[in-house]
């Protein structure tokens, strides 16, 4: 059996187009339709009814088009591992996330990978913003999807993966709540809480300063423990759009900023540990971002 023939029967059954199925397979039509007359004939049957206007599987077709397929993932899963194992993608990545947003990135992306990498599993974990870089500085983590910017000289910064736009969240009772709308210079006289543990360069960037330069800062421990002050009047949190998805409350309303660029999120892991997999993890990572907001 020619494996050109099946090949061309399975593309020609998916897309019932032998102009199609000549691009996808890089050959000519009249190749195509010489690789299926040859399989006919090997069958003793057509496996396809041709008109001017349709092509459509016959039912011989249809039985061994359902019977080829799970023989045919078989074998390319089998090539995939093979190339995996000589490429030295395999076993466990432990890979960390930030915000929900950035969770529910890293689930795709890990399943997409899992598609790819059938030897490759990926467990997930929360990276607390109090402490971004020590798992991945202490190998409990291969990788991290987090909010830019890194600037370490032991880690890497990879591809940015989404952007979420800033807000600015308010006590519902603050002077900003009944906005539509913030801008950076809405922020003079106010103090910005954030978390404790983040780096100085992260907040000068994160947290945008008005004209007059001033910028007191207020630190929480947790993410929680911000938002309750927040609600309580003692200040206001620079943050990415989805906490109004995701920690919404009835004290606290989220203004858009109409100044300030969108927060960017992307993976980060450490130069010492950049290996194939976490390579083929964040290639994945790129190749399914277009479907993340």
């Amino acid at each position: 059996m020619d494996w050109q023939e099946l090949e061309a029967f399975r593309i020609l059954a998916q897309e019932l187009h032998f102009g199609r199925t000549a691009e996808r397979l890089h050959l000519s039509r009249g190749r195509v339709s010489q690789l299926i007359k040859t399989l006919e004939h090997r069958i003793g049957a057509p496996l396809f009814d041709r008109t001017s206007r349709r092509v459509s599987l016959t039912p011989i077709g249809r039985r061994l088009f359902a019977d080829l397929e799970p023989h045919h993932l078989g074998i390319v899963a089998s090539l995939a591992r093979a190339t995996d194992a000589a490429r030295g993608i395999g076993g466990t990545l432990a890979a960390g996330f930030s915000s929900p947003l950035a969770g529910e990135a890293i689930l795709r992306i890990a399943d997409a990978f899992r598609t790819d990498h059938p030897d490759c599993e990926v467990v997930v974990c929360e990276v607390q913003l109090s402490d971004r870089y020590g798992p991945l500085r202490a190998g409990a983590l291969d990788l991290a999807l987090i909010e830019f910017p890194v600037d370490e000289p032991d880690l890497v910064s990879g591809p940015a993966i989404f952007f979420d736009q800033r807000v600015l969240a308010v006590s519902a009772g603050h002077r900003l709540a009944d906005r539509d709308a913030v801008s950076v210079e809405d922020l003079k006289g106010e103090t910005s809480i954030t978390i404790a543990g983040l780096p100085q360069y992260f907040l000068d960037a994160f947290i945008p300063s008005p004209s007059d330069g001033t910028r007191p800062i207020e630190a929480a421990t947790s993410w929680q423990e911000l938002l309750t002050l927040v609600a309580a009047d003692r200040g206001v949190a620079v943050c990415a759009a989805q906490g109004a998805d995701y920690y919404a409350r009835p004290t606290i309303t989220y203004l858009p900023f109409t100044d300030t660029a969108p927060v960017a999120y992307g993976l980060v892991w450490r130069s010492s540990g950049e290996t194939a997999m976490v390579r083929a993890f964040t290639q994945t990572a790129v190749a399914t971002s277009k479907t993340v907001r």
